[in-house]
């Protein structure tokens, strides 16, 4: 039997993400509290998403929003995390800006615990892309929408999403460069995935 390097390629993509998920559940969480949403999605959920990413950041005048669902059409799947909004109960914490978790919780403000979570999560999460040689980046823009569009729960209060790609140039980098974009769409051609 013989594999071609597009079909390794993909697998090796799909393992990560799944390597990803874990090393995120398993970062440190305030308190040992574990408020973490994960969810990989490819297929017609990335293409879902991509296309609402180009409409939004058209409807809310931000370029950057379009550019980076314009990315998501050179990646295998994007990793999204998401954190279920809930403060901890602590006293005497203030790091919200209120004097307790019930006056956060009372005046609908994040818990800035569940946020340093998140990004301690995602820092653990790409830290397993880099050492398996997955190209990756971290949107904002990409959770944002994906919470719009109901892709995730009603809880998760804030996300982010970590599109993964293996081409000979970085998808994610030198974005907008018109010979970049030609070089990744032959790419894509010669995988024969146009929207993988």
């Amino acid at each position: 039997m013989i594999y071609n390097c597009y079909d390794a390629e993909d697998r090796t993509i799909m393992r990560t993400a799944d390597r990803m998920a874990a090393a995120a559940r398993t970062a440190p969480k305030a308190s040992g509290t574990d408020h973490l949403y994960c969810a990989i999605i490819d297929g017609e959920e990335k293409a879902k998403l991509a296309e609402a990413m180009r409409q939004y950041g058209a409807k809310w005048g931000y370029d950057f929003i379009s550019r980076d669902g314009d990315n998501l059409d050179f990646a295998r799947c994007v990793v999204i995390f998401g954190m279920i909004g809930q403060p901890l109960g602590l006293r005497d914490c203030g790091y919200c800006g209120h004097e307790s978790c019930g006056a956060c919780m009372k005046d609908g403000s994040r818990c800035a615990h569940n946020i340093i979570d998140l990004g301690i999560a995602v820092g653990s999460a790409v830290s397993v892309a880099a050492d398996d040689r997955i190209d990756n980046r971290v949107l904002y823009s990409a959770g944002r929408v994906a919470m719009e569009i109901g892709l995730l729960p009603k809880e998760v209060s804030d996300a982010v999403g970590i599109p993964l790609s293996v081409t000979s140039k970085n998808a994610f980098f030198d974005r907008g460069s018109s010979d970049n974009e030609a070089m990744l769409k032959r790419e894509m051609e010669r995988r024969g995935k146009k929207n993988a």
